[in-house]
Parts: structure tokens; sequence; C-alpha cells
């Protein structure tokens, strides 16, 4: 099930940029979705192939945003140099 808020009339989709470390190795995922639960039981089940090998992880952020535009423009942002430079810093 999709994370939706109520917001007087109408729902709305949440949409999640998730960063995920593993427990095994030195490899972390970055990712958006607008079902985090779901998403991270499919990792962790290895269910997704490009972390398949790195399984289990642990959640290390989350960030909400309202669209898709939005959290897609934040995920560009972490998966660029300055984006990682700036996850190293908050390890």
């Amino acid at each position: 099930m999709a994370d939706l808020v109520a917001s007087g009339d109408r729902t709305r989709l949440m949409i999640f940029v998730y960063i995920i470390k593993s427990l095994k190795v030195e490899y972390r995922y970055i990712g958006i979705t607008n079902n985090l639960e779901q998403r991270l039981r499919r990792h962790n089940s290895g269910g997704n192939k490009s972390t398949k090998p790195y399984a289990p992880f642990k959640l290390v952020l989350v960030e909400e945003y309202n669209n898709y535009k939005e959290a897609r423009r934040r995920e560009v942002f972490l998966k660029s140099g300055q984006g990682r430079k700036f996850l190293d810093e908050i390890k």
C-alpha cells in the first residue's frame, strides 16, 4: 500500500528519497519510492537485482516530498559528486 497523506478534502501521494546502507560491505544505495516499507522489504529480500548481492540493508536517510519532480531532483543531486560528498560527511 502506498503512503498517503490526507490534505483537506484531497489525499496526496507522498514520495520518498531514501538511502540504504549494506550491513555486509561498504555499499550505499539511493532510491525513490512512493511506498517505503514495501521497497525496503524488496531490497532486503533480494527482490532488486542491483542490490541483491549487498543485502541486508539498514535505512540511513529518508526525505519526504509532495511530488515526484522535487524528489527526483534531490535523488539526482545525491547521486552526483557533490551529493556523495554531502552523504560521506553525514555518516
